[in-house]
């Protein structure tokens, strides 16, 4: 059998074929004839239209929190290294020709 031409068929559910034995031996018995159809077409509401958005939004929020909890832990790692730095020197502290002065001196 022959597949029809993509090109030239009409889109959609077409009839389904009878080959021309069993239709001319139906004809002459007057026997009827039985046609299967196996449908694929899934039933009920397709869940996939709607989880796969809402599995992207939850990751897009996810990776958001995460952001944020890095950042956080950075500055906190941040202000502890300053604090770490300003307890070890009690004097000016310079980097780079730039001295900043840490702690007051009581004169």
């Amino acid at each position: 059998m022959q597949q029809p031409d993509p090109h030239h068929t009409i889109p959609g559910n077409l009839a389904p074929h009878i080959p021309a034995d069993v239709y001319q031996r139906a004809q002459a018995t007057g026997q009827p004839v039985v046609i299967v159809i196996n449908d694929t077409t899934p039933t009920g509401f397709p869940w996939q239209r709607v989880l796969i958005p809402f599995a992207i939004a939850g990751a897009v929020v996810a990776g958001g929190w995460g952001l944020a909890a890095a950042l956080c832990w950075l500055l906190d790692v941040a202000t502890h290294t300053a604090t770490v730095i300003a307890g070890a020197t009690a004097g000016p502290l310079g980097v780079g020709g730039i001295t900043l002065k840490l702690i007051r001196s009581k004169k």
